[in-house]
């Protein structure tokens, strides 16, 4: 775990809170004990004070709702109560099993400022989300997984990089892919049927590792001011998480499902 095998040794760590929380379900609370009850008898068994479970009340924003039973808590409450109680031992490492399900749009927004307020602490975190939208505004880095194997480790910046396409719109298309070939640069070009009753086509051009897309942009300018090639317009195309995902994915995906339209029932 974070670069360690613990095996028998996290066994033996007296002060495990203050290693590792984990929010893993919402609903494994007792219905019937209130949220600060809950919280108490966490805290009393692993030596944590009261006065530390009032603040991971305020924290998660539940100190009015501390003496309702958690029963009657919606799954928005009890996620913020999963998150209090992982925070008791104020631990290094924190694990968050789709901490953003069931909340609200203003609970979204305060998962999000919470992680990220820990991450700034110096906590390492460890997030699992099929919610890819929030995670493209929240994660530092991603581990991708498909069918229970890592396909791969990276930043959020390198992995969604590597579907920024910069596109070019010019009547000399042909040109330019040879000319930016020579240096070294991918190219591809199609065109649509506007574009080509103006006698214009679109080369794409796949942003590099090493570049990033104004670097590319002012490279592709230069070469078309070199020689002379005309162009009418340039815009970066950049995928989102979730298109990178699928892509990332395609091979290994359980399920796959069609486009098509389910057809219109019989009518008699």
């Amino acid at each position: 775990m974070w670069g360690k095998a613990y095996d028998d040794e996290f066994a033996k760590l007296r002060n495990k809170p203050a290693v590792a929380g984990a929010i893993l379900d919402a609903g494994w609370f007792h219905p019937n004990r209130s949220g600060w009850n809950h919280l108490r008898v966490i805290a009393r068994g692993a030596g944590i004070s009261d006065d530390r479970v009032e603040q991971c009340l305020a924290v998660v924003g539940m100190t009015e709702a501390a003496n309702q039973r958690i029963g009657g808590y919606s799954l928005g409450m009890k996620q913020r109560m999963g998150v209090a109680t992982a925070l008791l031992g104020d631990p290094q490492h924190l694990i968050l099993d789709e901490p953003i399900n069931g909340l609200d749009p203003e609970g979204v927004s305060w998962m999000r400022r919470t992680i990220r307020t820990l991450a700034e602490q110096g906590k390492a975190i460890v997030v699992s989300s099929h919610l890819l939208a929030e995670m493209e505004q929240t994660a530092d880095r991603l581990v991708v997984i498909g069918k229970g194997t890592m396909i791969g480790e990276y930043s959020m910046a390198e992995f969604l990089a590597d579907g920024t396409i910069v596109e070019v719109e010019t009547p000399q298309a042909d040109e330019l892919q040879q000319r930016l070939a020579e240096r070294g640069l991918t190219a591809a070009h199609h065109s649509t049927n506007a574009l080509a009753a103006q006698g214009v086509s679109v080369v794409r051009v796949p942003v590099p590792a090493d570049h990033d897309d104004m670097k590319l942009r002012t490279i592709i300018a230069e070469v078309a001011l070199t020689n002379s090639i005309l162009v009418v317009g340039m815009a970066t195309h950049r995928e989102n998480l979730e298109q990178r995902f699928l892509e990332a994915t395609k091979n290994v995906q359980e399920y796959h499902t069609d486009d098509a339209v389910a057809a219109p029932a019989p009518t008699n």
